[in-house]
């Protein structure tokens, strides 16, 4: 008969054998790993199981303690989403269609302010400067209230071959910074313009923040040339199919161009006036979603970087 060691060694398994008289295992627990006589012999299960013993027979002195039992790795049901996570998956696809809060009609406006104010009354981080840890890392911009942003997040209406990427915000807790970030796409080249920032802890709640200085980023060159078929001015949409072959005809001296500007340092400019100061109240964290309050009420909802929340 295999011994027990290869047959658990032939993982994944429905059931095992294994000697009721060396083994007193009869209950159902979560398991990373399954230990025999001191030996390690499955380890890092990819899969969250449990372990559950059988032992055949009638329990007492009567019973035969060679007699075998069977244990079972059963793999427990999917975790049902808490009303916490069905409140942010809600709250997160109310965003679509607003481009970051730009587009949203009043209707949409109401229905978002509802759901972060339920959220807030559930916030699992009542003091979030204590947690620090909690806040560092990157958080990518969902929706902002912010009017002062509104015509950056317009652009691509007014710049018709620039578009907005995305707008992040990195803190590093350790070195109280924050870097708040925009990345543009061109048809050439991708750049960022970045604030530098200091923060200081002012309540539970409450930081201070301190712009010190700003930088545009050395473009990053795009792999080719990709022009638009048709573009809208000024409510009227103009076809650019005509002129493929023109626009096509200057990619090369462009793309030199771009190339002669990405060799160039990143230009930075200081925000060290009166007005480069700013505070925001945390109202909701935890480790995927962020709801913060500015200046005039204004609110940003934040998503971790590679949380789920960031895919549609």
């Amino acid at each position: 008969m295999a011994s027990i060691s290869s047959l658990l060694c032939q993982f994944p398994c429905k059931e095992l054998l294994f000697s009721a008289q060396n083994s007193k295992l009869i209950a159902s627990s979560p398991i990373n790993s399954i230990n025999f006589s001191g030996g390690n012999l499955v380890q890092k299960s990819k899969r969250n199981y449990a372990l559950k013993a059988v032992l055949p027979g009638k329990r007492g002195p009567e019973k035969d303690p060679k007699e075998l039992g069977v244990a079972m790795l059963v793999e427990p049901p999917p975790k049902e989403p808490s009303e916490i996570e069905k409140m942010k998956k809600q709250l997160v696809d109310s965003f679509n269609g607003t481009n970051r809060g730009l587009s949203a009609s009043s209707e949409t406006r109401a229905e978002i302010v509802e759901l972060i104010t339920q959220l807030e009354a559930k916030n699992p981080t009542p003091a979030p400067t204590e947690a620090l840890t909690l806040l560092n890392g990157k958080w990518i911009l969902a929706y902002t209230s912010f009017v002062g942003l509104f015509p950056l997040l317009s652009s691509g209406a007014k710049m018709p071959l620039v578009s907005l990427e995305e707008i992040s915000q990195t803190i590093d807790s350790e070195n109280f910074t924050v870097q708040n970030t925009v990345l543009f796409a061109g048809p050439l080249a991708t750049t960022a313009i970045t604030t530098n920032s200091k923060f200081e802890v002012r309540s539970p709640k409450r930081v201070q923040i301190k712009f010190q200085e700003g930088v545009i980023g050395t473009p990053q060159l795009t792999d080719f040339l990709v022009f638009a078929e048709n573009v809208e001015f000024l409510g009227q949409k103009i076809d650019l199919t005509p002129f493929k072959g023109l626009l096509t005809s200057v990619e090369d001296t462009a793309s030199s161009v771009a190339k002669t500007i990405s060799s160039r340092p990143p230009l930075k400019f200081s925000l060290s006036n009166s007005n480069a100061e700013s505070w925001l109240l945390t109202t909701y964290l935890d480790d995927q979603l962020r709801i913060s309050k500015g200046d005039g009420g204004s609110v940003f909802v934040l998503i971790k970087e590679g949380s789920p929340l960031l895919t549609p």
